[in-house]
């Protein structure tokens, strides 16, 4: 049969989770253990949890790098298995903390996202993700080799690349795996500002680190050892004496900068 349509303009839910359980092959514990939430299109919802709950996880069923053992994954109402994976991976945007590079021109790295764009659609790309003025200084532009993995690039120039993908692409999901690397101030400006640009306009699910992300957040989601623990805003959650309350103490996580 041929895979059904999204219809992402009119679904009340951009991503749904339905009692979801996955291991990682080859291994005995489970990674994600009936793990239920929804993601209502247009909002931006955040998941935080300690290291190894299953936040990456989570984001990495919705795109299909594997399927889910039990339960289901919905995207605008529809099966992620009943979709095409390359209409379905045009719909999500990833923008995680390890960009990869390919040892390329900077253009074709960016172009990656949307092979078909135009010069004109790499250039506003570029200027959204605050890469302008880095281009504009390199003696080759956007001809310029990035090196192997990126190498001559910075953690910070490397994920404005990643940033401006997500806007040449335009998909309407976009799943952010904040960086828990710690930024030069300047860089961090830039990125902030570019992602808050970014996420207008778009269902965003954010791999959580920082407490100022997660304020922001309309709903959290809090996940601990593969399952979900509390749901619900920074304001309801921080008055529950649980998993959440005792993070923020914490800062969310130990490796994020204190904010």
């Amino acid at each position: 049969s041929s895979p059904a349509l999204i219809d992402w303009a009119t679904a009340k839910n951009a991503v749904t989770f339905n009692n979801v359980a996955f291991g990682y092959p080859g291994t005995e514990t489970s990674a994600l253990a009936g793990v239920s939430f929804e993601i209502e299109t247009g909002s931006t919802v955040a998941i935080v949890g300690p290291s190894g709950a299953g936040k990456t996880t989570a984001a990495q069923l919705i795109l299909r790098f594997w399927d889910a053992d039990e339960g289901n994954i919905l995207l605008f109402g529809q099966h992620l298995r009943d979709l095409d994976l390359d209409d379905l991976r045009a719909h999500v945007a990833m923008v995680s903390q390890e960009t990869y590079l390919f040892n390329d021109t900077l253009a074709h790295n960016i172009l990656m996202a949307r092979p078909d764009a135009t010069e004109t659609d790499v250039q506003t790309a570029i200027e959204q993700a605050s890469l302008a003025e880095f281009v504009a200084n390199l003696p080759d532009g956007l001809q310029t080799m990035v090196g192997e993995r990126g190498v001559r690039l910075s953690g910070g120039q490397r994920q404005r690349v990643a940033i401006a993908r997500a806007f040449l692409k335009d998909a309407p999901v976009l799943v952010l795996d904040e960086a828990t690397s710690h930024l030069d101030a300047v860089n961090e400006a830039f990125v902030h500002n570019a992602l808050q640009q970014l996420m207008q306009g778009r269902t965003t699910l954010i791999i959580a680190h920082r407490l100022s992300t997660v304020r922001n957040a309309s709903q959290i989601v809090v996940m601990d050892a593969g399952e979900v623990v509390q749901t619900g805003d920074h304001d309801t959650l921080i008055g529950e004496d649980g998993l959440y309350s005792r993070l923020v103490a914490h800062q969310l996580s130990a490796t994020a900068t204190k904010q």
